[in-house]
């Protein structure tokens, strides 16, 4: 399946890049897949934002096709990772899930050569389209 088409924030990639930018050399490596996103995606400026797309900070509920598993899931940047609820712009479905619009998928790669199809369901806060342009 191509990967679909992606709208990212200016600011959000600006963000991710310098945080990709102080990674160790080793750790940075394993974050090949999403500087290609990075690179791939069309940029907006945050006031330009669809309201139905992932962005940084964003409360995303969605499924994988093959366990019919959802989950709602707050996409942020490492320092606030780890509280219930939360998932890392660096983890593989954070990556995944970024700049992906309602109703769109994207065929995932995971550890141990396996792959997940995740489904955006629905974005029950973004803070583009709530105003918080500079969060």
């Amino acid at each position: 399946m191509p990967r679909p088409a992606i709208t990212l924030s200016r600011l959000d990639v600006e963000r991710i890049e310098s945080l990709l930018d102080r990674l160790p050399p080793e750790q940075a490596q394993q974050h090949a897949a999403l500087r290609a996103e990075l690179d791939r995606a069309e940029l907006s400026e945050p006031n330009a934002m669809p309201p139905d797309v992932v962005t940084m900070n964003s409360t995303v509920t969605f499924g994988e096709e093959d366990t019919g598993e959802r989950l709602t899931v707050t996409l942020v940047y490492p320092g606030a990772a780890g509280k219930p609820g939360t998932v890392s712009i660096l983890a593989p479905v954070g990556s995944a899930l970024l700049g992906l619009a309602c109703g769109q998928e994207i065929d995932w790669p995971m550890p141990g050569s396996q792959s997940r199809r995740l489904r955006v369901l629905e974005i029950a806060y973004q803070p583009e389209a709530a105003g918080d342009l500079h969060r």
